[in-house]
């Protein structure tokens, strides 16, 4: 799956923050939820617009974020 196609960019909408699919809805939030232990299933019932493959992508966007070369000195 390509997140590109589900998560948005736009300048006028929180912040420049990434959203689901121009959605007031921060890929932050979806993934802050989850940390607090809301399943997925939990999630789509309170944000009836949500699907699926969007919170995927949130989660996918989440990984490629944190995957850059520490360096240590050692």
């Amino acid at each position: 799956m390509n997140y590109a196609n589900r998560i948005t960019f736009d300048p006028e909408q929180c912040g420049g923050r990434p959203c689901v699919r121009h959605y007031r809805i921060r890929v932050k939030d979806v993934l802050d939820m989850m940390a607090a232990g809301v399943s997925e299933a939990e999630i789509l019932k309170d944000y009836a617009f949500l699907e699926p493959e969007d919170i995927r992508a949130c989660l996918e966007l989440a990984a490629e974020q944190v995957n850059y070369p520490v360096l240590v000195n050692v």
